[in-house]
């Protein structure tokens, strides 16, 4: 852990489990290592990256959280990403065009001990190249991934997780809501 956490605060990007598909990640307030993670995916800058925090307090010191996104998140049994308003202390190439970003608040393990020890929200996104399926296990990573990234996590490797994403659901300060995928 303490390897990975040195990955991540020398500006590094990993791939690990999460509590869905296996990701790229790295700080989400390290702008460098967030344009590492574009170029590792050949994803379009335009296209907006989640992010992932272990702690309700670190939710809320990023984004003001309307009630219905506390209801969602305490009776969704899947993982599940909310898209807030006006997000604070992030850089913009995070964001979505109209300035929102999409948060999980995990519920594994070690994804909390991660964030928790790194002491800021994780990226997440999909280990694999924009378009391409997402990876269920390790195994299912391309070897170029695999070599593009600073360092690959040891943990859960043959887990195969029982989910292929997270639902994702946009909430207005207003508490007005739109699934974006389920």
């Amino acid at each position: 852990m303490e390897h990975i956490i040195e990955v991540l605060k020398s500006g590094g990007t990993i791939l690990y489990p999460t509590d869905t598909i296996w990701g790229i990640g790295c700080d989400a307030t390290n702008i460098e290592a967030v344009n590492k993670i574009f170029d590792i995916k050949k994803r379009e800058k335009n296209k907006s990256m989640i992010i992932l925090v272990e702690s309700e307090k670190r939710l809320q010191d990023l984004v003001d959280v309307p009630e219905m996104a506390w209801e969602i998140i305490d009776l969704s049994e899947k993982p599940v990403t909310i898209v807030y308003e006006n997000p604070r202390g992030l850089p913009k190439e995070l964001l979505a065009e109209d300035g929102s970003i999409g948060i999980r608040l995990v519920k594994n393990d070690f994804c909390k001990k991660l964030i928790t020890k790194l002491n800021k929200p994780l990226v997440s996104t999909s280990a694999n190249f924009s378009g391409e399926k997402s990876p269920l296990k390790f195994s299912d990573i391309s070897s170029e991934i695999v070599g593009l990234v600073d360092y690959a996590v040891e943990e859960d490797r043959e887990k195969v997780s029982k989910y292929s994403g997270s639902s994702v659901i946009k909430i207005w300060n207003d508490n007005r809501i739109k699934v974006l995928r389920e």
